[in-house]
């Protein structure tokens, strides 16, 4: 497998054309690309542009409207409710991050919904804006069914990420971006497009079994981390991205990895908190206090550490791209809708 490095600028640029010929709005590609090439620059590559082909097939037969503007509604004083209206997520996640420490500075907590969503991608992204203005924040994302309760073979649950962020006075945030599964299926999807095997205990076939082959773990479900304690997880996150927004349950949603159904109309939920209105000065003393002890045990690292690191290597070296997949893109640049 070789790769090639391409400057950030010229893959988002590249990203936006394959977007654009498949039918989505300038607007919206340019969000979607900046999140995507985001993704691959922070190590997420089951959240980069290894999702541009499976976007822009949901964008062309209208699974997702590529030209859908989000619409938000203020419910309460310190919560939001933003209607995705099948479209692609990130136009909406800019604006509650943008609205949500505004609102947080009035109430101390404030909270967004989202609903008829689409792919949150890499949610780490989000709760670091809202770092980045202050808050500490957390984010649920329900995705569409590919992991069973605990003990069952029916996929109820999606892989279901978390984030949390937490600014520091003397560092980059805290954050902490996690799937509820062993793994989560961009990865899983990125082996079957290199037609390559998964490790075992990632994933079940479609009949329950162990599987090691992607593209059958792809038509059964992922296992979850910590056995039941992961699961019941699963079920809280189901419970605060879907139940409590009215969006699609994971069973109910269509797949993320193809253009096929109806819309996945899944959901999202986002918490904004101001540290001031708790602990006042003395809540960032203490998470400062708190970094720089892990910090000082040797072999230690706070999660999200790493970030400042890749970011800053990707724009002086570029992102690493393989080069099948960069062939790809530049093959469905030409394309039109």
């Amino acid at each position: 497998m070789t790769t090639t490095r391409v400057p950030v600028e010229e893959l988002r640029a590249l990203a936006e054309r394959c977007l654009i010929a498949a039918n989505t709005s300038e607007w919206n590609a340019q969000s979607v690309a900046k999140a995507l090439v985001q993704a691959d620059i922070d190590g997420q590559k089951g959240h980069g542009v290894v999702r541009v082909a499976t976007y822009s097939a949901q964008s062309r037969t209208g699974k997702v409207d590529g030209h859908a503007k989000p619409k938000m509604t203020r419910t309460r004083p310190g919560s939001l409710m933003i209607d995705v209206a099948n479209g692609f997520a990130f136009r909406a996640f800019e604006l509650a991050t943008e609205e949500l420490p505004k609102l947080a500075h009035e109430t101390g907590i404030a909270a967004a919904g989202f609903v008829r969503s689409h792919h949150a991608g890499a949610l780490g992204q989000a709760v670091e804006r809202l770092a980045d203005a202050g808050m500490m924040a957390m984010m649920f994302a329900n995705t569409p069914h590919a992991m069973t309760a605990w003990g069952g073979k029916r996929g109820v649950f999606g892989t279901n990420p978390i984030a949390f962020a937490a600014p520091r006075a003397n560092g980059a945030p805290i954050i902490i971006d996690l799937a509820l599964s062993q793994v989560v299926r961009g990865k899983i999807l990125s082996a079957a497009q290199r037609g390559e095997p998964i490790p075992e205990g990632w994933a079940n076939d479609a009949e329950g079994r162990p599987t090691t082959d992607a593209k059958a773990a792809l038509k059964g479900t992922v296992l979850p981390i910590g056995g039941p304690k992961g699961a019941a997880l699963a079920l809280m996150v189901e419970i605060l991205a879907g139940s409590l927004t009215g969006a699609n349950q994971a069973f109910e949603a269509t797949s993320l990895f193809d253009g096929e159904g109806n819309p996945p109309g899944i959901g999202q939920f986002l918490i904004a908190i101001d540290p001031g209105a708790f602990g006042g000065p003395a809540a960032a003393q203490k998470i400062e206090l708190l970094a720089s002890t892990i910090e000082a045990d040797t072999g230690t690292r706070l999660p999200g550490a790493s970030r400042r690191e890749t970011r800053e290597a990707a724009a002086r070296d570029g992102v690493s791209i393989e080069d099948g997949l960069l062939a790809s893109l530049n093959e469905m640049a030409q394309q039109t809708a």
